[in-house]
């Protein structure tokens, strides 16, 4: 644990915008108290939400019902672009932000508050405008018939997943079993889904900050999965108006498979003939340090993702690798630019129109302001982390721990402490997948810096 860190530091080092202008708050707060409905009613449907426990900025709504050939899912995200017109004060502002940007003492929005957690977000009880997806999939999971239109819905329930856990409402009794087979099939597109634990920051019991590694529950699994479905249909849209901005990552570089598969008998890693990355992939146990390590060496798999906009021609490689096919960024548009604008073109895609002129004139610079907002983010979720875990270390310098070796080269590696969430390099000689003692040689809060010796 740790005392009382200056994340605030870290935020004005990289800088992430603080306050919002006044013009913008002025902007939201006439927005927020006259909030545009659209005519469609979907007040009927039981929506409900599910996020981590505490969020405010809900972005979307599932209900999940069973239909004479299969399922149907309606997804209803809410309609940031109801608020936010292209050229105002709000845009122009969220796109220098780009994204919501998530620290341990609370998050600094893309939106003001009074819209991404007030009259924009899918709060239950509240009428809310939402773009809803209504999509019907047959009896294997595959899609049959896809709507999307502007629609005012109200949420019924708030969830969250630590409470969920696999007693599922009657409102997501069908999770399960769609999401299982949304899983299947994208196991057959060849897509990769790592499900490796994520290193998260939170309170520690003295009032401080400890580090843990946090893995996705089979029903945030199962929940993502509706996600990457409506972001499939999404890119789909797209390809066929003509029209887009898509989310991709090129096939996984044929050296690496090769690579990654020479790895597996070392790491205790059956990889049968025909077997896709993804196929391996999903019958390993994060937990085992053989397969932590296998799992840390495929994210070679997952390397160059971007955004590709286009505007006539479709792009020469739509596709996304980890996803196993055409995929894009709709379901998140509080939280995250480029969400609005894919959902836009999607709303006048599916009307049989063209989106309007200031929607495709955005689409080419949206890349770039995604890339240098991802580059801003990262690098601030990694400074937090770094934070926390040198000074969870500093008074233990010198101190001997079991760690996981997650790679290896000919005098240092990367490892994970066994008993601590802590990763960092190690200079020694060591085998990937194997644990081992590393010593605590450098652990510095002011340089953010962990750093271990082999003490075998």
């Amino acid at each position: 644990m740790s005392g009382p860190l200056d994340f605030a530091a870290i935020r004005a080092e990289f800088e992430v915008p603080a306050e919002f202008p006044a013009d913008v708050l002025a902007e939201a707060d006439r927005l927020a108290a006259d909030p545009p409905l659209p005519d469609h009613d979907a007040t009927d449907l039981p929506l409900v939400t599910i996020d981590p426990p505490g969020a405010r900025d809900l972005d979307q709504a599932v209900h999940l019902a069973r239909t004479d050939g299969g399922y149907r899912v309606s997804y209803a995200i809410a309609d940031v672009g109801a608020f936010v017109a292209p050229g105002s004060a709000l845009d122009a502002e969220a796109r220098r932000r780009g994204q919501t940007v998530y620290c341990p003492d609370g998050r600094t929005p893309l939106h003001p508050p009074q819209l991404s957690e007030g009259a924009a977000s899918l709060l239950p009880g509240q009428l809310r405008p939402a773009a809803l997806w209504t999509i019907d999939l047959d009896a294997d999971g595959e899609v049959t018939a896809v709507d999307l239109r502007r629609a005012r819905v109200r949420s019924r329930a708030q969830l969250d997943y630590e409470s969920v856990g696999e007693q599922l409402p009657a409102e997501l009794e069908l999770l399960p079993e769609v999401g299982r087979l949304l899983q299947a099939r994208a196991r057959d597109r060849g897509a990769i889904e790592l499900g490796t634990p994520s290193q998260e920051v939170e309170p520690g019991p003295d009032g401080g900050w400890t580090v843990v590694f946090r893995g996705q529950s089979a029903v945030e699994g199962w929940n993502a999965q509706i996600s990457l479905l409506t972001g499939r249909c999404a890119a789909r849209l797209m390809l066929d108006g003509g029209v887009g901005i898509l989310r991709t990552l090129p096939p996984p570089d044929p050296g690496a498979v090769a690579a990654l598969r020479r790895l597996a008998p070392g790491l205790g890693v059956a990889w049968p003939d025909g077997a896709t990355p993804g196929e391996v992939i999903a019958t390993l146990d994060p937990a085992r340090p053989q397969h932590a390590a296998f799992l840390d060496a495929a994210t070679s798999l997952l390397r160059g993702a971007g955004y590709t906009a286009f505007d006539g021609e479709a792009p020469a490689e739509p596709g996304h690798g980890g996803v196993g096919g055409p995929y894009a960024h709709v379901t998140a548009p509080l939280r995250r630019l480029v969400d609005r604008f894919g959902t836009e073109v999607c709303l006048a895609v599916a009307a049989g129109e063209q989106p309007s002129a200031e929607i495709r004139a955005a689409l080419p610079e949206l890349p770039a302001l995604m890339a240098a907002s991802d580059r801003r983010t990262h690098a601030v979720e990694r400074a937090v982390v770094d934070l926390v875990e040198a000074t969870l270390l500093a008074d233990r310098v010198g101190e001997v721990f079991d760690a996981v070796v997650l790679d290896a080269d000919d005098d240092r590696a990367t490892v994970v402490l066994r008993d601590l969430a802590v990763q960092g390099r190690a200079d020694g000689r060591f085998e990937a997948g194997e644990v081992a003692r590393v010593r605590v040689d450098v652990a510095d809060p002011a340089t953010r810096t962990v750093r271990f010796q082999d003490a075998r």
